[in-house]
């Protein structure tokens, strides 16, 4: 605050909508200075709007349990929060395999193998650094599978790792994963390349990981393989999704691969490419050729 006190120390009835406004003004521009000493400022919106939903909804929860001890008026209610139209920048595989060799040559495989199971199985980088087990790849019972778990969906389910013929579905990121489990008995699946090898998140609470030493080597490899700075983690796997799209996958594959329940979310995920728009004008023009309709 001006004064010098944080906003915790304040009485309740001293945060109005005025204060929660300035609060989001003053959060929603995030200035750093990079290693050239340049400022950069970067809007976190998503970030910023979860925070004041947070609050909107612990104000209702002590105004319900605790009546008369509120304010009547919430805040942090009727913010008119807006989303941000900021899209995911979406990863091309060749810049996954850049980004593979760069972190290979850096001494970080598991980042590496974790780009490629983001770009094959689609998964979020919670599912895969805080939740894939050893017990989940290719166990006893099912040694031609592997389990996966959508934590935000809470869907799982299991995918099948050679085809009917028998032939690999997935032969380099299986090649990696068999030859981190010859040398592993249980926990994570990934770890860290150094050291004791500890997960790559910590977990300040037990439920939340944090990924933000990840995030930073993450950028390190990205930087040092001179791939784009707006690249994160999570690129690569909406370039996973992308190249479904131009591979023509219908809705129902798209929805298994990603495990999502409603084909609603794909467009977020499934970025239009000319590619795309290619493939639909040739599958019209070949229905109406097989049904007569097409004059020339």
């Amino acid at each position: 605050m001006k004064d010098g006190k944080r906003l915790g120390e304040k009485r309740l009835s001293a945060i109005d909508t005025a204060l929660t406004d300035d609060l989001y003004e003053k959060l929603l521009i995030l200035k750093i200075t990079d290693a050239k000493g340049n400022l950069i400022e970067r809007e976190r919106r998503t970030t910023v709007n979860h925070a004041m939903k947070s609050c909107r909804r612990a104000w209702n929860v002590v105004a319900r349990r605790h009546p008369g001890k509120l304010p009547l008026v919430n805040p942090f209610a009727q913010m008119g929060l807006r989303s941000s139209n900021r899209e995911t920048p979406t990863a091309t595989y060749e810049e996954l395999l850049a980004f593979r060799a760069k972190a290979v040559a850096l001494g970080l495989p598991s980042l590496a193998t974790a780009a490629l199971i983001g770009w094959e199985w689609l998964q979020r980088e919670t599912d895969i650094f805080a939740t894939f087990d050893v017990s989940h790849y290719r166990p006893k019972e099912r040694p031609n599978m592997v389990r996966v778990v959508d934590e935000k969906t809470k869907q799982e389910g299991w995918i099948p790792l050679l085809d009917d013929a028998g032939a690999p579905l997935y032969p380099e990121l299986m090649a990696e994963l068999d030859a981190i489990k010859r040398d592993r008995i249980g926990g994570l699946m990934l770890c860290r390349d150094w050291g004791n090898r500890v997960p790559w998140p910590t977990w300040p609470k037990p439920d939340q990981p944090d990924f933000t030493h990840l995030s930073r080597k993450v950028k390190e490899v990205i930087r040092a393989a001179n791939l784009r700075d707006q690249l994160s983690f999570t690129s690569f796997r909406h370039g996973g999704f992308t190249e479904g799209g131009d591979a023509e996958l219908t809705d129902r594959e798209m929805l298994a691969q990603g495990r999502h329940t409603t084909v609603k979310v794909l467009p977020k995920y499934t970025k239009r490419t000319t590619r795309q728009i290619v493939n639909g004008a040739k599958k019209r023009r070949a229905a109406r050729t097989k049904d007569g309709h097409l004059s020339e």
